[in-house]
Formats: C-alpha cells, structure tokens, sequence
C-alpha cells in the first residue's frame, strides 16, 4: 500500500507537471492521501498531505509564470482540497486509534466478547473468545454465530430476537459447541445498538463460561436426592406399623368379606344378592390394599424428581392415610382444614409426600410428652397471603401441633443439617424439608404458636401452564 501510494503521488506530479490542462490536477492528491489511511496514523498522514501540498507547490513553480490567474486559482483549490482530506482522514485515524484501544481493553476480560450485525455475521471476536471456543479471530469474522458454535437456545431464536428488540437486552444460558467438540454452558447477555433512524446495527454479545458451576449444582441436586431418599426410607421405617396396620386393615376385610360371601352361597337357597355385596366389598378393599402398596413404592423408588401439578390436599389425604395407625398410638386427634378453589402447585407428588410426612410425624412426637390437654393435630390448606419470587399467588399449608413448642434459642438452627432435640434423631428431617421446598421454588418456616404447640408453615407457588 505505502509503494502505491508513493506510485500514484508520482503520477499526479508528471500529469500535473507535464499536461497543460486547465483542470486542478492536484486535487487527486486526495486519493493519496486515502490510500494513507490504510498503513499511516495520525501524524503520518499530516506528513503525506503536506508532501502531496508541496508536490502542487513544486508543479505549479516549475510550470506556471508568476502573475497567471487561471493556474493560481486551481492551484488554491487543490491546496484546499489536500488541506481538508488531511485533516479529516488525521481526524478519522485518531477515531479508529481510540477505537482501537478501546477493543483492546475487551482482550483483557475473561469472558467472551463479540459483535454480530443484523444477520447475525461475527464482525469482532475477542481474544477470550478465541481462547474458549477454540477459533481465531480471523477464523471467525465473517461467520454466522449460530452456526459456527451450533447454539442451543432455551427458546426459539425468532422469540429472543423479539425480545431483544423490544428491550434492547436479554440474558439467558446457552449451549455451545466448541472446536473441539466440547459443549459449554455460558451466561449470555445480548445488548443492541441502533443506528440513526433506530434500526438495528450490531448485537453486542458477552458471555460467561458456567460449565463447571452447572455441572456442580447438577451434583447437588443428585446428593439431595440421595438424601431425600434416604430420609423417606429413615421415616417410613418409623412408620412400620402404620404401613402394616394400613395393608392388613383391607386385607383382613377382604377374608371376612370372602367368607361372609361363602355363608350366603352354603344356604339352601343361595342369597346371590349378598354374595354380590360381599363380592363388591372384597374389590373395593382390594383396590384400597393396591393404593396402599402403590403410595408405599412411590415413597420408597428411587427416582429424578418429575415436577407437574399437583394437589396439595390430596398429597396431605395420601399421607394421613399412611400415617392412621400412628396417629391412634400416640392418641392423636389430626384435623385438616382446607380452603375450597384451591389451584394446583408446581411440584413432585413423592418430595411434597416427604415433607407433609416430616412435619407430620414431627407434630405427633412433638405430643408424646403432653397429659394436661388433648393432643391435637391441625393442617391448614389455604391460598398462599405472602408473594413469591416470579409467581402470582400460590398455596400455604401449615402442620400444628398442641405440644410444647420449640425452644427459642433452638428456632435459628432449627433447619440446619444435624441438628435434633431428640435422643435417637438423625437431624436430617427438617433439613431435607427445607432443600425439597426450595427446590420447588417455596418456602418452609416454623414459630411457636401463642397459645401452646408449634406450627410449621409451606408456601408453594401455584402451576402455571407453559412454565417448566
């Protein structure tokens, strides 16, 4: 470039110097002093326009007598011309520098930067970038992000785009693919410029590696269910008789009811009728001896939680139903309120189980110590009164006890993990609880109640359609 530069100023000298044309020869100088701008910065090109100035000075000396109007004149209009193309290509070069240096401070940030226009082509890719995705910057110009790291999405580009359009900005974790293959989980934030009539320019595109931390959370979550199931098979070992009494009660029914039915057909005149019933009652306490087995092996599977709606009064009747023969040992007296119209939450059926167990077995052991007034057992289903984060509306239930509530100095620690006020407690209960509830994006919270007994309160947001 400087060599055709020098070239073309070379030519412009002999043209000018030579011809006698009655045109400003000089003036295409200025396409020097363009070419300049390609290798030269600032002060260079100050330099190349005062050599193409003094190239028209030396032309119009060697060529044009003194006095002549004509020559004079073009030869102004060309020092004009040079002047201006100079001073606004300097100007233009000192723009691209700061330019330049600003880009460079991007190199010194460890997440990755880069520019798409409106098609979605990378036109800047910083030196993070093409440290993570494994391509070089001038491997990358000029492709489409898309398709060079294979995004994958949380929803269809069309509905990002709007987004982005409407607001300006988006955030979200995306999936790439890298040049080696490994896929990445980044943190993404787009941010859009527009031009001067508002149409869209460039999308600005920064993203964070967060690989390791999903990887790790995915650990936790994998520890928490091990956890979990390990604290449902700790508590339905305590409810071994309550399982027993709930499977043999039908059972039991079913031997009577069978030989009741063989009585009516040994009669001289078979009573068919009250075979028929007898027959009925048999299935009937079948069916209730399969949904007893079928509660005990949903409890008891090891599984990834599967969140849906769910009806949180009759997660507390699968419970209650468990939890009968327990209740009539210790000589308490459960009652469930719930409020009509109640919408379904957003949860797993087993985990919400596992809570209302826990904090229903808590409340009866809670009572073993109490002779002086009736023990008595209350859950309260109602609508949600406090706002959870992102959700309108929700349900809250509460498990209340009659006994002789926590010790204030203990309801700090109350959820931690280990923790217990019994002698053969593991502490893990109410630890699990409190994982399982805000893992379903809810809360878990307990308090003495005024009068005697405490009270364990859950608020869960309520299933919304669409929403994973």
């Amino acid at each position: 470039m400087p060599w055709l530069a020098a070239t073309l100023a070379v030519v412009i000298f002999v043209v000018d110097t030579l011809t006698t044309l009655d045109i400003a020869v000089a003036v295409l100088y200025v396409a020097v002093i363009l070419l300049a701008m390609d290798f030269a910065g600032q002060r260079g090109i100050l330099v190349v326009a005062a050599a193409c100035a003094g190239l028209t000075l030396l032309s119009y000396v060697i060529v044009h007598e003194e006095g002549e109007g004509g020559p004079i004149l073009r030869c102004l209009v060309s020092l004009t011309a040079i002047a201006i193309a100079g001073l606004l290509a300097a100007r233009h070069q000192r723009s691209v520098a700061s330019l330049r240096e600003h880009a460079s401070l991007l190199d010194l940030t460890h997440d990755t930067v880069f520019v798409r226009d409106r098609n979605d082509v990378i036109v800047y890719w910083n030196r993070a970038a093409e440290k993570l995705y494994g391509w070089s910057a001038e491997q990358a110009l000029g492709r489409k992000a898309a398709d060079l790291l294979q995004t994958e999405f949380p929803a269809p580009f069309e509905s990002i785009m709007a987004d982005l359009a409407r607001d300006g900005r988006w955030e979200g974790e995306l999936v790439h693919t890298c040049r080696d293959g490994r896929r990445v989980t980044v943190a993404s934030r787009w941010a859009m410029r527009r031009d001067s009539r508002g149409h869209p320019a460039a999308i600005l595109e920064t993203n964070n590696d967060v690989t390791e931390r999903r990887d790790m959370e995915k650990g936790l979550d994998r520890a928490r269910s091990e956890l979990a199931h390990v604290g449902r098979l700790a508590t339905m070992g305590e409810l071994t008789a309550s399982i027993a009494h709930e499977v043999n009660q039908p059972l039991a029914a079913i031997v009577t009811n069978g030989e009741a039915g063989l009585r009516w057909l040994d009669r001289e005149e078979p009573n068919l009728p009250q075979v028929r019933t007898s027959l009925e009652h048999m299935i009937r306490n079948g069916q209730r001896a399969s949904d007893v087995v079928r509660r005990l092996r949903a409890l008891s599977r090891k599984v990834d939680p599967s969140y849906g709606p769910v009806s949180v009064p009759e997660v507390v009747s699968d419970v209650a139903m468990l939890m009968e023969r327990e209740l009539l040992t210790h000589r308490v007296a459960l009652s469930v309120q719930v409020e009509p119209g109640l919408p379904p939450v957003r949860g797993d059926r087993v985990q919400l189980q596992q809570v209302v167990m826990n904090l229903m077995l808590n409340g009866i052991q809670a009572m073993d110590a109490v002779t002086d007034r009736p023990r008595r057992l209350t859950v309260e289903i109602r609508r949600s009164a406090e706002e959870l984060p992102d959700e309108i509306g929700g349900v809250a239930f509460s498990v209340s006890d009659t006994g002789n509530g926590i010790d204030p100095a203990h309801l700090p620690k109350l959820f931690d993990a280990f923790f217990t006020t019994r002698a053969e407690g593991m502490g893990m209960g109410l630890s699990i609880c409190r994982s399982i509830v805000e893992a379903h994006g809810g809360r878990l919270s307990a308090s003495n109640r005024p009068d005697s007994g405490a009270s364990f309160q859950v608020s869960l947001p309520a299933w919304q359609d669409g929403v994973p």
